[in-house]
């Protein structure tokens, strides 16, 4: 098969596309198929063995180390020359729209991985009122596509609600290699909490689409070390006001294998995932979690058994979860034993394959309706 995949990001940016896409290219290598990259400039010129084309970007003023994709007639002419099966839009906005556009011309299936909440990232940047305008050019790119793919059934009750068509749930991969309980290490432990304390961790992009602000809440709990890990625009004020947190940039490979498994609790504050990558990659790691109870993290985890909930709106809640499992070690011991086992079945290798059975039902002229989402777990059950 013969795939070109359009992405809004890649690599040297990391982040949930760039990882997805990785892992989709290595998966289609392995299998023998045939693909290319279409992505914005900076990009390296290959990966997985793969010719990898720079599309023209620039950087947003708000956001130096964030690079967003222009249209270019270079996307067309890659996709003619190449003569794809199937196109893959990682999360189309403005590359990915330029790419439905060609499949259309091209008479080429295309299958759209719905990534990112733009109507979200947009209010907490504090652009308000354009969710109107957001979801009609997202609804404008998502029809013109065979199929679109929803990381979490919350992801799929928005996208049926704003009319998406041909929905089906695709949900994203761990490496459980990678992140396992296996990387804890006491050694690293003794440095970032000397005292002994329980390790309240994050680990995320620091800017405020995140909502990284909200681990203010967590100053001052007792007995407690909270480490960041990460970089973006809103480290700088995060460290001004944690200045007794432990801030370790961005950490990546071995290093956030180590960091990760030895956090005793892991804390989230974004409340506009599709998925959360970071939730998932925690769980495989042995770590109980605390996230907003929205979007991916409501598939992910379940109260009282991998973790806790709290109300999205309610961050003195947050606050209240955390402590209640820094003050419960036994608690915290039940749930890490039983959050690996929650996400073994999430391999890249399966979520790989069933893409690709995607492609291949795309590929037969499957224009079935969308899938029912699944009913989504009560809030009333968040600290149980």
């Amino acid at each position: 098969m013969r795939v070109a995949i359009v992405s809004e990001s890649f690599l040297p940016q990391v982040n949930g596309v760039t990882n997805s896409v990785c892992r989709v290219l290595e998966h289609l290598a392995d299998r023998g198929h045939q693909a290319t990259v279409i992505a914005p400039c900076r990009a390296p010129g290959t990966y997985a063995g793969f010719p990898v084309h720079a599309t023209p970007a620039f950087q947003p003023p708000f956001y130096r180390s964030f690079r967003v994709g222009l249209p270019s007639r270079r996307i067309s002419t890659v996709l003619t020359d190449f003569k794809p099966d199937i196109i893959h839009l990682a999360s189309p906005t403005v590359v990915g729209a330029a790419g439905v556009t060609a499949a259309v011309q091209l008479g080429v299936p295309a299958v759209a991985v719905f990534q990112t909440d733009l109507a979200g990232f947009a209010r907490q940047y504090g652009v308000r009122g354009m969710d109107a305008m957001i979801w009609s050019w997202l609804r404008h790119i998502h029809t013109r596509a065979a199929r679109t793919l929803a990381p979490s059934t919350a992801t799929m009750a928005e996208l049926v609600e704003r009319r998406i068509p041909r929905l089906r749930l695709w949900g994203r991969g761990v490496d459980l290699d990678r992140f396992n309980p296996a990387h804890r290490s006491e050694q690293l432990r003794r440095e970032l909490a000397p005292d002994g304390e329980v390790i309240v961790g994050y680990v995320g992009r620091l800017s405020p689409d995140k909502r990284v602000h909200l681990l203010t809440e967590l100053a001052g709990l007792r007995g407690v070390r909270l480490v960041v890990v990460g970089d973006g625009p809103a480290a700088p004020a995060l460290r001004r006001r944690l200045p007794d947190a432990v801030f370790c940039g961005l950490r990546t490979g071995e290093d956030l294998s180590r960091i990760l498994a030895s956090f005793d609790v892991f804390v989230h504050t974004g409340a506009n995932e599709t998925f959360c990558q970071a939730v998932q990659e925690a769980l495989a790691a042995g770590v109980p979690v605390v996230a907003a109870a929205a979007g991916g993290p409501l598939d992910l985890v379940r109260p009282g058994h991998n973790g806790l909930l709290y109300p999205p709106e309610s961050p003195a809640l947050m606050r209240e979860a955390v402590e209640h499992l820094v003050a419960d070690p036994a608690a915290r011991s039940r749930m890490s034993a039983q959050t690996r086992e929650s996400v073994l079945a999430s391999t890249w290798t399966a979520l790989c394959e069933r893409l690709v059975e995607h492609y291949e039902s795309v590929l037969e002229g499957d224009e079935s309706p969308s899938e029912a989402p699944d009913r989504l777990r009560p809030h009333q059950s968040l600290m149980s």
